[in-house]
């Protein structure tokens, strides 16, 4: 069983930057990709980025590609999201995931979710 638990949310203004950590833990915890998806209020999940095991494999959704930047610890358990020049329609509820796969960008397709952090960009 992977557990994961997100953190760093938070209120900022158009601009700035903010860094998002995900702590995961678990016997099982090998192997896994990671991925950051996020969720508005009143849409869908959607998929904003992925890192494989290794992290030396990066993916991104187009809307976030160039400002957000994923990354891994040396220890692999811990997954950042590090979200520069934020913008308004970045706001929503964070979360990060695990996968057995890397790639992916379909909610139904990650195994383990974190309960996720709140973040809200001011105009």
């Amino acid at each position: 069983q992977v557990l994961l638990v997100e953190s760093g949310g938070g209120l900022v203004q158009a601009g700035d930057s903010l860094r998002l950590s995900c702590a995961a833990s678990g016997r099982t915890f090998i192997n896994y990709a990671m991925g950051w998806f996020r969720q508005a209020p009143g849409k869908e999940r959607e998929f904003v980025a992925a890192i494989s095991w290794s992290g030396s494999d990066t993916y991104y959704a187009s809307s976030v590609k160039g400002r957000f930047t994923i990354s891994r610890g040396d220890a692999k358990n811990t997954v950042y999201l590090q979200m520069n020049s934020l913008k308004p329609e970045d706001t929503a509820v964070y979360y990060c995931a695990a996968d057995t796969r890397f790639g992916r960008n379909l909610p139904f397709e990650y195994d383990a979710w974190g309960q996720g952090t709140q973040v809200t960009v001011s105009s």
